[in-house]
C-alpha cells in the first residue's frame, strides 16, 4: 500500500470515530448512525493497523503501531457490547481516542525494536493479554463515567456530559460485570505466560508480569468485596482505577521505557 493511500485511510477512520462520538453525544437514543459510523471507521482503521504491524509475514510491535492496535481493540470492543448494552456512552470517549492513536502512526518513529516469530500457545497469550488490557480499560472509563455522574449526583448538578449516561445503577451493574470478564480473561494471560514465555528475565518481562499480577489482585479484592461485602460507590470507582493504572503501567509505561528511552528489545 501506498503512503499516501495509507495516510487516506488513517484520516478518513479519524474523521467517522469522531463522527460516531459526536452523533451519539447528540442523539444518545438513537445510536443507530453511531454505530454505523464507527462501524466503517473500525474496518478502515484495521486495515491500517495491518499495514503498520505487519511486514513480510511477521508482526512489529513498535509503539505507537502497538497503541494504535491495542485502541482499535478497545473500540471494536465498545462497538460490539453497544450492540446489546447500553454502552453506547464510552464510545463518546473511546472512539476519538482510537482516531488519535491510528494518527499516532504518522509521526516519525525509529524502526520497530521487538517482533513476534512464536507459535500458536504464545499468540493465544499475546491475544489473551491484549483482550484483558482492552476489556479492563472499558472497564476503567465506565468507573471514570460513574465518577462523574456520582459526583454530579453528590452536588445535585447535572452537567452536559452526565445526560447520555444509563441510570447509576445500571452503570455500577455493567462496570462489575465489564470487572468480571476482564479478570476472568487476565487470569488465562497470565497462566499462559507462565506455560509459554521461555524466560521472563531474557525477555525483559518480569516487571510487566509483577505489575499484572498486582493489577490482577486489585481487581480480584474488589470483586470479592462486591461479593462479600457489597462494596460499590467510590471503593469500586477508587478500586477500578487504581489496579487499572497498575496495568498501563505493565504494558505502556514498561515498552515506552524500554523501547524509547532505553532502546532495548521487547519480548
Amino acid at each position: 500500500m501506498s503512503p499516501e493511500l495509507h495516510s487516506l485511510i488513517t484520516s478518513l477512520s479519524m474523521a467517522l470515530y469522531v463522527a460516531a462520538a459526536i452523533a451519539y453525544w447528540q442523539q444518545p437514543g438513537k445510536p443507530t448512525i453511531s454505530k454505523l459510523a464507527a462501524l466503517i471507521a473500525l474496518c478502515l482503521h484495521a486495515v491500517a493497523v495491518h499495514e503498520d504491524m505487519i511486514r513480510d509475514g511477521v508482526v512489529y510491535f513498535a509503539f505507537a503501531a502497538s497503541l494504535s492496535l491495542f485502541m482499535w481493540q478497545c473500540a471494536l470492543l465498545t462497538w460490539l457490547f453497544s450492540l446489546a448494552r447500553p454502552l453506547g456512552h464510552l464510545g463518546v470517549v473511546i472512539y476519538p481516542l482510537a482516531g488519535l492513536a491510528a494518527a499516532l502512526t504518522w509521526l516519525p518513529a525509529s524502526p520497530p525494536t521487538s517482533s513476534f516469530t512464536g507459535g500458536l500457545p504464545l499468540g493465544m497469550h499475546v491475544l489473551l493479554s491484549i483482550l484483558a488490557y482492552g476489556l479492563l480499560t472499558i472497564a476503567a472509563l465506565q468507573a471514570f463515567g460513574l465518577l462523574l455522574q456520582d459526583r454530579g449526583l453528590r452536588q445535585h448538578q447535572s452537567p452536559p456530559w452526565i445526560k447520555p449516561l444509563p441510570p447509576l445503577e445500571t452503570m455500577e451493574q455493567m462496570l462489575f460485570q465489564l470487572m468480571a470478564l476482564g479478570l476472568f480473561t487476565l487470569s488465562l494471560s497470565l497462566l499462559s505466560g507462565l506455560l509459554f514465555v521461555d524466560d521472563l528475565f531474557a525477555q525483559h518481562l518480569v516487571h510487566k508480569t509483577i505489575l499484572s499480577s498486582l493489577a490482577w489482585l486489585v481487581f480480584a479484592t474488589l470483586l470479592w468485596g462486591r461479593w462479600q461485602f457489597g462494596w460499590r460507590g467510590r471503593k469500586a470507582i477508587n478500586w477500578t482505577l487504581g489496579g487499572y493504572a497498575s496495568l498501563l503501567l505493565a504494558y505502556f509505561g514498561s515498552k515506552w521505557v524500554l523501547e524509547a528511552m532505553l532502546g532495548t528489545p521487547w519480548g
